[in-house]
């Protein structure tokens, strides 16, 4: 691609990064063992640029500062993004750029007194992060597995979903749950860098993600903190990096289907000879094992996974790893699977339905928006709320949902009224009801508070491994083009 080239309009830059992913997507695919070895030129390329400032610019952390206190708003605000490229590009080509330190931000986990450490990056090195990404991630996608869901393009935790019930249904009754202690920040760097250097041979590129990984933390007491380990939880490319770095885990899973495994044959003879058969379901650092075959099967498992996880630096946690039974159900994802009795027969299916943790931490969010000062008038309320429920309800809705969802309905609204009284003290229930009421709706400048029970809840299609990536999508549109136009 032209590098001298000045910055193209994004459809143009958008239509240019993706036929060129589609083409390093297709080269990676045609020799597993290729190398590349000069592709940092498409990290300046000022289409790859143009297209990563865009997708910074669109995400909600680009509201957020790094430690240089620049946000993508005041960049626009201020120098413009044309005059912000052009120097970000002028140092990456003369290799003067060096990324700064991530802002340390703690953020509470869900239902526990822990916090999770986050990172953010400064807007300069998230935008050379996307670009980054942008170059890499078509390159390994060639490589990596089926079993893998979590933070890879057309893919969704739906997907993890849906394999687990198909299998569950299929005899595989056991399941190992298990959990990688602080996976972000324990993988090592020399073991992750070994893995980078099988696909990308080129050293500009191998120094810039090392220099992320290297670039340090300032802590919110203002210490600078070396990264001796981790991709920091936060960076655009830290997800690509540890799916990197997870590769190992699914290869190992994907050697054992693929080999003694590998017809429903030999699946049958192993488990006649009470050897068991098992699949790897893994989305990010979140995984399970599912097994036919004993519980035992599924304890010797648990080595093996931990000897595949060492090299890395990884290692499972004792407390949160365990083997149980379908029928007693695990959590995963924030769904709950078990098989259950069907109400009225005698039938038994696997079932996924929202779990508790789940249902509570939509409560929670609903009612810290409610709070009595939270919000300064309903429309704002409702947009806020509504928007909670409507992502919550969209992500269950492929489960056993409706129940849930119906008890979301008279929660919300009751915390919404809730609200109406307190907010509005000088006015009787009557009054508030005459206001801001229409019929069993509350609505306020044309926004109506949402119902979750309105979403309609459909199974999910179990995709199986016929997802298919942006660019071999690109590809099969670009040949029914040509194919229409020969005709």
């Amino acid at each position: 691609m032209n590098t001298g080239a000045p910055w193209p309009p994004p459809e143009t830059a958008a239509a240019r990064v993706l036929e060129m992913q589609t083409k390093l997507h297709r080269w990676a695919g045609e020799d597993e063992d290729r190398r590349f070895d000069d592709v940092f030129n498409l990290v300046y390329d000022s289409s790859f640029l143009a297209v990563a400032w865009v997708r910074v610019k669109g995400n909600t952390g680009g509201r957020s500062a790094g430690v240089d206190g620049n946000t993508a708003s005041a960049i626009e605000a201020g120098p413009g993004a044309d005059a912000f490229l052009g120097a970000l590009r002028a140092d990456l080509k003369a290799g003067t750029f060096r990324p700064l330190p991530v802002r340390e931000r703690m953020i509470p986990k869900p239902g526990t007194r822990k916090h999770r450490r986050l990172g953010i990056p400064t807007v300069r090195d998230r935008v050379v992060q996307a670009a980054l990404k942008l170059v890499l991630e078509p390159i390994f996608e060639q490589g990596f597995e089926p079993c893998s869901y979590g933070f890879r393009p057309f893919r969704r935790a739906q997907d993890a979903i849906a394999e687990i019930q198909y299998l569950a249904t299929r005899s595989y009754e056991w399941v190992l749950e298990a959990d990688i202690e602080a996976c972000f920040d324990s993988i090592d760097h020399a073991a992750l860098m070994d893995r980078v250097r099988r696909r990308i041979a080129d050293r500009r590129v191998l120094a810039l993600v090392k220099a992320f990984l290297k670039a340090g933390i300032l802590t919110e007491t203002g210490e600078r903190e070396q990264t001796i380990t981790g991709t920091p939880q936060g960076g655009i490319l830290s997800p690509l990096l540890a799916n990197i770095a997870l590769t190992v885990l699914d290869e190992q899973f994907a050697a054992d289907w693929d080999g003694v495994m590998s017809t429903v044959m030999r699946r049958r003879i192993r488990r006649r000879k009470g050897l068991g058969t098992w699949r790897l379901v893994r989305y990010a650092d979140d995984f399970v094992v599912v097994v036919a075959g004993t519980r035992a099967n599924a304890e010797a498992l648990q080595a093996v996974v931990a000897d595949r996880l060492a090299p890395m630096g990884l290692r499972l946690s004792a407390a949160k790893t365990s083997v149980v039974h379908i029928d007693e159900g695990f959590e995963f994802l924030g769904w709950r699977i078990q098989r259950k009795r069907k109400r009225g027969t005698n039938q038994v299916y696997v079932y996924t339905y929202p779990s508790k943790k789940a249902v509570m931490a939509i409560k929670a969010k609903v009612r810290a928006l409610t709070e009595r000062t939270s919000q300064p008038n309903l429309r704002v309320l409702l947009l806020r709320v509504n928007a909670a429920l409507r992502g919550w309800a969209n992500y269950f809705k492929h489960g056993v949902s409706k129940r849930t969802f119906s008890y979301l309905d008279s929660f919300a609204w009751r915390r919404v009224t809730r609200w109406l009284r307190k907010r509005h003290l000088g006015l009787n229930w009557t009054a508030i009801r005459r206001r801001f009421r229409h019929g069993w709706d509350i609505a306020d400048g044309g926004i109506t508070l949402f119902k979750p029970s309105t979403v309609a809840v459909t199974r999910y299609r179990y995709r199986g491994s016929k997802i298919p990536t942006p660019w071999t999508l690109a590809t099969s549109t670009t040949a029914q083009l040509v194919e229409s136009r020969m005709q």
